[in-house]
């Protein structure tokens, strides 16, 4: 290794270090942050991104890049000079003012989405989202695109991806989900969900997704459980700083519960990165594709098994007594894998959730190109619900206002959703057939086994392979819907009896 690959991975780590800070401060605003405090806030960010922005692509950043050599028997090096030089060519066609622009204005957008969705009105959120994504096309146009604008902001979050790639999978997925729905509704035996609607304390609650944590191996000296309007995960500095945040519903049990099973499936990804190579590509994830197939491994695969509610229905029973004690381990299952279009994303049913990810792909799709105006989204939103799902939003806090996404500046994002419940139906599949017993040790409330193997199998290898490869070296095959419609028509032929 060259002295030049040892001052790439020091200048990479201190880009990492500010972009911690970032995180941090993303953190402290979803959770703690005084309303007041926004507008510094957002200078704040926005310095922040310019610094790290201007030590990647600067010319010492260029020159090191350029002489830095990786022995061949190092994949590590090879990963981090590649993935550098991945990073580096998108980002040195970005202006500074224009990185330090978005961090702002998202940092500005996300308190007017927090105030809009609190009051169910997308006009206090449309003049931070226009600003927001006039920025994002012109990142888009600068960063350039095979096919169509929107590919240059999906690269970001799924490095490869295209629209001609992506079209047919969802083509296929919305065929496939309308024939199961369709026997579905055929069959006449729904679940009885009013048992999931009563009323469950939020201290019971909160006991509850500490335990469902603990069950999964998160470290809690490594992270944290906090509360925000939308659940997410965010590392800062490496897999010792690993935090996540959920929400509570005193009528509704499921968001805190699986909404908490979600992303500590996220953070036991990144927790398993290796902390060796915290700071560069090796030791970072693959794609918020491959990120997702962990939380909704967990999430529903796992959280939403027989098996997983034979070892722990007693328990979660005994948490709450009043509304589950009357209820039987089968009503409590099949409620909670009962198929119902919904007008919320994050308490979809697995079945129609990929339906929602089309609404906002077709969506943001038409925002990028010019064809959706934003004063326009709120009608152009609840045609397409009531087109894919036969529902229509009440609101706008139902409808376009639900996820924070738009307000990061996360466009693109949404279709790495649909990606990992296909990356985690084909690596389940495969962990199954390689762990013995794998449903045994889920009901005994032994999840080592499976962790591990995800750490042997995905989590170590940080982003040596890009996502399509790593599916083949995991399962033997490429990319396949096979697996998760065979999942699910395994799963819902049990629950309703087809």
């Amino acid at each position: 290794m060259n002295d030049a690959y040892s001052d790439l991975v020091t200048r990479l780590r201190e880009i990492s270090r500010l972009n911690a800070i970032s995180s941090l401060l993303d953190w402290d605003q979803e959770t703690y942050m005084p309303p007041r405090a926004a507008a510094a806030r957002a200078d704040q960010q926005a310095l922040i991104a310019g610094l790290a922005h201007e030590r990647l692509v600067c010319d010492e950043f260029a020159a090191c890049l350029d002489a830095a050599r990786a022995d061949d028997a190092d994949p590590a090096a090879r990963t981090n000079i590649r993935e550098a030089r991945r990073v580096f060519d998108r980002q040195r066609k970005l202006p500074r003012s224009l990185v330090e622009q978005i961090a702002h204005a998202s940092s500005s957008a996300k308190t007017a989405w927090a105030q809009a969705r609190g009051e169910s009105n997308f006009a206090l959120f449309a003049p931070a989202l226009s600003r927001l994504l006039d920025l994002k096309k012109e990142a888009a146009a600068r960063i350039g695109f095979p096919n169509e604008p929107y590919e240059a902001l999906m690269d970001e979050f799924e490095p490869g991806a295209t629209v001609p790639a992506l079209e047919p999978v969802f083509t296929q997925l919305r065929e496939a989900t309308v024939q199961l729905l369709a026997r579905i509704r055929a069959a006449g035996r729904q679940p009885d969900e009013s048992i999931l609607v009563r009323n469950y304390p939020r201290p019971a609650q909160e006991e509850l997704t500490a335990r469902m944590a603990a069950l999964l191996q998160y470290d809690l000296e490594a992270g944290r459980i906090d509360v925000s309007t939308h659940p997410f995960c965010t590392t800062i500095g490496g897999p010792t700083d690993v935090r996540i945040t959920t929400r509570y519903n005193e009528s509704f049990i499921s968001p805190a519960l699986f909404g908490t099973l979600h992303e500590t499936g996220h953070a036991l990804y990144e927790q398993g990165l290796q902390a060796e190579h915290a700071g560069t590509p090796m030791g970072e994830a693959v794609s918020l594709g491959i990120h997702e197939s962990q939380s909704r491994l967990w999430e529903n695969m796992v959280g939403r098994s027989r098996a997983f509610w034979e070892g722990q229905y007693p328990s979660v029973q005994g948490l709450f007594p009043e509304a589950l004690g009357d209820v039987s381990l089968d009503a409590f299952w099949r409620a909670i894998n009962a198929v119902r279009p919904s007008m919320i994303r994050v308490e979809a049913d697995e079945l129609t959730y990929n339906l929602h990810i089309i609404v906002r792909f077709e969506l943001e799709r038409g925002m990028l190109r010019g064809d959706v105006e934003v004063g326009d989204i709120p009608a152009a939103w609840n045609e397409k619900m009531k087109s894919l799902l036969g529902i229509v939003p009440a609101d706008d806090r139902e409808g376009c206002l639900q996820d924070i996404h738009w307000s990061m500046g996360a466009f693109g994002y949404f279709p790495t959703y649909t990606l990992g419940n296909l990356y985690a139906a084909q690596f389940f599949e495969t962990a199954r057939a390689e762990l013995d017993d794998l449903d045994g040790a889920i009901r005994r409330g032994d999840t080592r086994p499976l962790l591990d193997w995800l750490r042997r199998s995905i989590h170590r290898h940080g982003q040596r392979y890009r996502a399509h490869e790593l599916v083949q070296v995991v399962t033997g095959k490429p990319l396949s819907i096979e697996p998760l419609l065979a999942y699910l028509r395994a799963k819902y032929g049990q629950v309703y009896g087809l």
